[in-house]
């Protein structure tokens, strides 16, 4: 496609049936590679307290454990933080593996505290296809860099099938947007993306609420996720370069990578912040520091 071209009608169509949308070429390999050196140069910088070496899992009680239960991960959605895959901390908190191959994800503000990432964020790019898509109003409310490491021993590991609105909610639905952009190829063999078409029709079945217990803070899951049918997903390998939207009810997953090779991804959710409450128990939440930003510029 043109990457500073808008969907074509035929585009909005499928996206509108389907509830993702597989778009090829939309960044250039140079414009990718920036984004790697970029994160690399992030990590380096890391400093992670051995208080704050949070472990992230798929696994809904290790979510909820992990995850939900730490001020670690409840007060990222206005910082740069880092969450580690499993077993990469022997009990003292020291890495047992390089710190850059011990990463799951990086989030949840890069596109507000990162000038690489911010400039992507905003590209006209984006903003050209977004504005096909209709968003009047568009806010930017988290961000993410997902390594999906080639080792499985370390990472890699499989994303269950979720619905992005189980943790950015919103009423009325239908007003959250993913777009998730391949920064190096996304194959059958490493983990590429899997979607079940027109599944972003029949509402959520499960949301991350955001408790207050004392003064602790914690999360805990409403509802439960279906066992979806395997053979409903379609798998979507994507080229370095390459992006897909995801609406923010459609049902998809990833498996294990199985490869040599590691399966690196910039994704961030936007909002229509036209007539659209975003839920007060959410487990992210703008700041007096950094309110959504406007994704036009």
């Amino acid at each position: 496609m043109n990457p500073m071209a808008g969907l074509s009608p035929t585009q909005l169509r499928k996206f509108q049936e389907d509830g993702f949308l597989v778009l090829e070429g939309v960044f250039s390999s140079k414009e990718c590679d920036i984004m790697r050196e970029q994160i690399q140069k992030i990590i380096a910088e890391m400093e992670v307290p051995s208080h704050c070496r949070t472990e992230f899992s798929t696994q809904e009680e290790e979510q909820l454990r992990v995850q939900g239960n730490t001020d670690y991960f409840l007060t990222s959605g206005d910082k740069i933080r880092f969450f580690f895959e499993k077993g990469v901390f022997d009990k003292e908190g020291n890495f047992l593996v390089p710190p850059e191959k011990s990463i799951n994800k990086i989030g949840h503000a890069l596109h507000a505290h990162d000038p690489v990432f911010k400039s992507v964020t905003h590209s006209l790019q984006v903003q050209e296809l977004v504005k096909s898509l209709g968003l009047e109003i568009p806010v930017i409310v988290q961000s993410m860099y997902i390594f999906k490491a080639a080792n499985p021993q370390v990472g890699g590991f499989a994303v269950t099938p979720h619905q992005d609105a189980t943790f950015l909610h919103t009423k009325p639905l239908g007003r959250v947007l993913g777009v998730w952009i391949a920064l190096e190829d996304a194959t059958l063999e490493n983990g590429c993306l899997w979607f079940i078409p027109g599944s972003h029709t029949g509402g959520i079945f499960r949301r991350m609420v955001r408790v207050q217990t004392d003064s602790v803070g914690s999360t805990n899951f409403i509802g439960s996720e279906p066992n979806y049918d395997n053979s409903r997903f379609i798998p979507t390998p994507i080229g370095k370069g390459g992006l897909i939207l995801i609406h923010g009810e459609v049902v998809h997953k990833s498996e294990l990578n199985h490869s040599t090779h590691s399966r690196h991804a910039y994704t961030f959710h936007i909002m229509e912040s036209k007539d659209t409450h975003w839920s007060q128990d959410n487990w992210l939440q703008p700041t007096p520091e950094l309110p959504f930003p406007l994704l036009y510029t």
